[in-house]
């Protein structure tokens, strides 16, 4: 069996990536060892009733012996030790959740059942590394697949709706945080009072702005506000996160950079682990509410159509309701008056710790595997 290494199980995506690779028995298939940089040597996880000791995640000679490592300890990692292992003569397959090579020539960003075309050329070409996509993109992408497979697509103009779980495990126990401070400062009285409510708002609105509210790692309140800005700033009005957006979907799909242009705005709201996108897209010819069903619906098994009225709308289309769950969310399709143009507005919603991270590297493992 293949010896597969796994870097950074314990944080949010590798807790996820774990859970889900015991789910599908995919230990039962590999003999599996798992890195720390911090603890080698301690016990690690327990898999099918067996825990061996963690190897250390900094040595060279230790990750040489895997023949596929798998890591979600983020770029750091990979920046220190990709170019290191690879020198050191490691030929092994290399799996990666991070961003940091997601844009070299070497890279294929993998989204299989979206790419799978993509990444079975890639292996058959001897590429050995492989890289999970930005969340938003992925998510929106496994919504939009059906047209995809057409070549219905002209542009899109997207515009995000990104949870605290994509910046980061502290940022989400932030977001509980900064709830929690709220609520501990309201009375019984306060909440159920029949009088006026703009006291109350008024005061919930000092509490958000009050130098007692937790922002240590989103730097300003999100619960009860939105965050317009994610990822660095590159000086031209865009940030890097909506960058990714049309540099990461051409290359996803194996085109030429710019071939589909992808425009918007990336913002963080005080969601827990959902990413919902608000998509305008122009598509190369009418498409109507019935065929848009069926070329999504037939796209993949993970994809779930939401017809465009309210009850399902709210019921099904929401972060509440796909949170924790396999499947894409897509609705809200309708046409948008602007000429005749054939332009479209519709709504994604995804899990971001499963399509969103790690159900594409459980994937790609499985294909290395030739199980999938």
């Amino acid at each position: 069996m293949k010896q597969v290494g796994i870097v950074g199980w314990r944080g949010m995506v590798g807790s996820v990536l774990l859970q889900r690779m015991i789910e599908e028995n995919d230990f039962d298939d590999i003999t599996a060892h798992f890195f720390s940089t911090s603890s080698a040597g301690a016990p690690g996880p327990v898999i099918n009733g067996k825990s061996d000791r963690l190897k250390d995640a900094n040595s060279l000679s230790a990750l040489a012996e895997m023949d596929i490592i798998i890591t979600c300890q983020g770029g750091d990692y990979t920046k220190a030790i990709y170019p290191a292992l690879i020198n050191h003569g490691w030929q092994g397959y290399w799996i990666d959740a991070a961003s940091a090579l997601r844009m070299d020539e070497r890279a294929c960003i993998i989204l299989d059942p979206v790419n799978r075309e993509n990444i079975d050329r890639a292996v058959k070409a001897g590429l050995k590394l492989f890289v999970g996509g930005n969340c938003s993109i992925t998510l929106s992408l496994m919504g939009l697949a059906g047209l995809i497979k057409a070549d219905l697509i002209e542009w899109l103009s997207v515009m995000t709706y990104q949870s605290a779980s994509g910046a980061g495990a502290k940022q989400v126990r932030e977001l509980i945080a900064q709830s929690a401070y709220i609520s501990q400062h309201l009375s019984a009285d306060e909440l159920t009072s029949s009088g006026s409510v703009l006291p109350l708002v008024n005061k919930v609105s000092e509490l958000i702005n009050s130098a007692g509210m937790p922002v240590e790692n989103f730097g300003v309140p999100l619960m009860g506000s939105i965050i317009p800005w994610i990822d660095s700033d590159l000086g031209d009005g865009n940030s890097r996160e909506e960058w990714k957006g049309e540099a990461e979907t051409n290359k996803i799909l194996g085109l030429a950079p710019g071939t589909i242009p992808v425009n918007g705005l990336c913002i963080r709201v005080g969601v827990i682990r959902c990413h919902s996108a608000a998509i305008t897209l122009k598509l190369k010819r009418e498409v109507s509410e019935a065929e848009f069903a069926e070329l999504v619906t037939h796209s993949h098994p993970w994809v779930n159509y939401v017809r465009n009225n309210k009850q399902e709308s709210v019921s099904k289309l929401t972060p509440a309701a796909i949170s924790g769950s396999l499947q894409v969310g897509i609705g809200r399709y309708k046409k948008m008056s602007l000429n005749n143009d054939p332009v479209y507005s519709v709504l994604t919603v995804g899990d971001q710790l499963l399509w969103g991270a790690a159900e594409p590297l459980r994937r790609m493992l499985n294909i290395l595997l030739g199980k999938i």
